[in-house]
């Protein structure tokens, strides 16, 4: 039996890249989807996309950097009737700039957008699901090693490692499962055009699509999988198992 039908999921940043494949494959499992995003255009055709291919789907603005944008939502979800059975905490951007020109304003965007926000929409959705249910965090492999100038989001990524397993045991009493992946290279725009070494580099010997994510997030979701709670799950084809020289 699939243990997704008729399941409530809210993906945050659902309307591009891996939200969008999440979105998608939990749908085609029979779940009803809520895409929060702030791309209105490409929610919205995400939206119509899975309605015409005979799924459930409900597109809600969301900026998720704003904390009454984050209680909006989840109200608008309220009048739906519907209890909350997972929540895909994937919405994140990211900026690369030195130490020395990263301004206070935009590292708070980074913050607040990545890491803030996937605390407010877990206490929010925890404070609607009935015990079975899940909540699964993207964070990042930069939340364990790091290229220069990106100081911010791994900082981002790496509170939300620590962020999983707090919430792991804060909600354990409520029999809810936290756990959160780490993607590495997932390339979400145009695959046909990678290199060779771009795939042989990784132990997999390719680079990750969304899909990939996605259905990490499905398996992290399925009560039969509730042992595993308070985890960071890698999905990198390897890389930050690869010992490296500089030749």
């Amino acid at each position: 039996m699939n243990q997704l039908s008729g399941k409530v999921v809210v993906v945050t940043g659902a309307a591009n890249g891996i939200g969008r494949s999440i979105a998608l494959q939990f749908s085609s499992l029979g779940a009803i989807v809520f895409l929060a995003d702030i791309d209105e255009k490409r929610g919205e055709e995400l939206e119509k996309s899975i309605r015409e291919g005979g799924g459930e789907a409900y597109y809600i603005a969301t900026d998720v950097s704003i904390p009454v944008s984050i209680e909006s939502l989840f109200e608008i979800i309220d009048s739906y009737h519907k209890p909350v059975n997972i929540l895909i905490n994937n919405a994140g951007i990211s900026e690369w700039k030195s130490p020395f020109e990263l301004s206070l304003e935009n590292w708070d965007r980074i913050i607040n957008t990545n890491l803030r926000s996937v605390f407010l929409c877990s206490r929010e959705a925890a404070a609607r699901m009935p015990e079975g249910s899940a909540i699964v965090n993207i964070a990042s492999t930069r939340a364990m090693m790091s290229e220069p100038n990106s100081e911010a989001y791994a900082a981002s990524k790496g509170g939300i490692v620590a962020l999983t397993h707090a919430m792991a045991a804060s909600l354990a009493t409520k029999r809810i499962q936290v756990n959160c992946i780490s993607p590495g290279w997932i390339e979400v725009e145009d695959y046909a055009g990678l290199r060779k070494i771009d795939h042989t580099q990784h132990f997999s010997q390719r680079v990750g699509t969304p899909d990939d994510v996605a259905r990490a997030c499905i398996f992290l979701s399925d009560p039969a999988n509730n042992f595993i709670s308070g985890e960071n799950l890698v999905i990198d084809g390897g890389m930050t198992r690869r010992m490296k020289y500089e030749e």
